[in-house]
């Protein structure tokens, strides 16, 4: 097993949990939290929750599920080049979008709306934030607690950010974005591992949909590169495996840079401990021109797939049945799965919005259909 660097986090020295438990036999305390992450109800729910496409559109795209075990594939890798916390690097990983609506970011959109219309004080909606209410609060399969009290260091990676409203409610979770402090680096690189995982899986998807093509990706400088390097290799090589053999070569190029550079900059500033990487500036980084071509593909992708018609004419009738629940179950409370009137209108759009943030694309259809079916 590769020694752990003295940057890395410690299970333990962990900061400990919400609710004293005895420490786990077997496995040390990241280990639990990764189990307990994996066998919670709200990571199941993300087989069914979108990445980009519908999940009703095809069998052969990308899910919350499918997204969220690539990320801790490649933050595994890069935390084994850094001597990080393996199991930590995991637990977060598989965490990062327990929050996330039904329908993606379009969900997410509406209901953040119909929150800050609908209840002010609350504060909108974010899915990063609804990831750590999920861990804390809503999820109940322990006796002695709520939620799934994780160690803080998984939490503190799971809240990637927050505004200063929030974050002085959520006690030592949220000091950081009051003290503009950085979080551990293996949050650091699980959240980096994030975009990698999914700029490179949209544009797989939004191949395989039609969407985009590969002569509009060959106008970017990341792609262009790594098609011209596959196509001399493999002159001969079919349009399935091309893509398959570009998309995979740019994801080991981007996690080769993220480490070399953090690698660099950890050189740089010689953090001690994991206080010591907290007060530096983010040590986990893609070189400047690496930066500057993730960002051309994050924009490209912004531009022509979420941005397209057809996407977007998803994205409109999403963001219909999203604000059609909200108002229903505003409306009338008994029609939550847990009917109660709550006698602070906050509390009673949180939990309307705790309801519809747990529900998968197909379920969310299914009730609105129930709700809205003319007979």
């Amino acid at each position: 097993m590769v020694q752990l660097a003295p940057y890395a986090c410690d299970p333990e020295r962990t900061r400990g949990r919400r609710h004293p438990e005895a420490p786990p036999v077997g496995r040390n305390a990241f280990q639990r939290d990764r189990d307990r992450i994996i066998h919670c109800n709200a990571f199941r729910l993300l087989e069914y929750k979108t990445q980009v496409f519908v999940n009703h559109e095809g069998d052969l795209f990308r899910t919350r599920l499918t997204h969220s075990i690539e990320v801790a594939q490649i933050a595994r890798t890069l935390a084994r080049n850094l001597r990080l916390h393996e199991d930590l690097t995991e637990a977060i990983s598989l965490a990062h979008d327990l929050g996330h609506t039904p329908f993606g970011h379009a969900g997410q959109d509406e209901l953040n709306a119909c929150m800050r219309e609908f209840a002010p004080d609350a504060g909108g909606f974010e899915h990063n934030l609804q990831s750590l209410r999920v861990v804390d609060e809503l999820e109940e399969r322990y006796a002695g607690f709520n939620g799934l009290n994780l160690c803080f260091e998984s939490r503190e990676g799971i809240l990637k950010h927050c505004s200063v409203r929030h974050a002085r409610l959520l006690g030592e979770v949220g000091e950081r974005f009051l003290a503009r402090t950085q979080p551990s680096l293996e949050a650091q690189i699980a959240n980096l591992a994030d975009e990698i995982a999914y700029n490179n899986h949209d544009i797989d998807d939004g191949l395989r949909s039609g969407l985009i093509s590969i002569g509009q990706l060959q106008e970017l400088e990341i792609f262009a590169t790594h098609h011209a390097q596959v196509k001399r290799k493999y002159p001969g090589i079919e349009n399935k495996r091309l893509v398959a053999e570009i998309i995979r070569t740019m994801i080991n190029t981007l996690v080769v840079d993220l480490t070399e550079t953090t690698q660099a900059n950890i050189r740089h500033h010689q953090p001690a401990g994991v206080d010591e990487v907290r007060a530096c500036p983010p040590l986990a980084a893609f070189s400047p021109s690496m930066r500057s071509q993730a960002n051309e593909l994050k924009s490209f992708l912004l531009e022509n797939l979420y941005r397209h018609y057809q996407v977007m004419r998803m994205t409109s009738k999403a963001r219909t049945i999203v604000r059609d629940l909200f108002l229903a179950f505003l409306r009338d409370p008994r029609l939550l799965a847990k009917a109660h009137r709550r006698d602070d209108d906050v509390e009673q759009a949180r939990a309307i919005s705790d309801y519809i943030a747990g529900m998968t694309d197909r379920y969310a259809i299914r009730e609105h259909g129930l709700l809205f079916r003319m007979d």
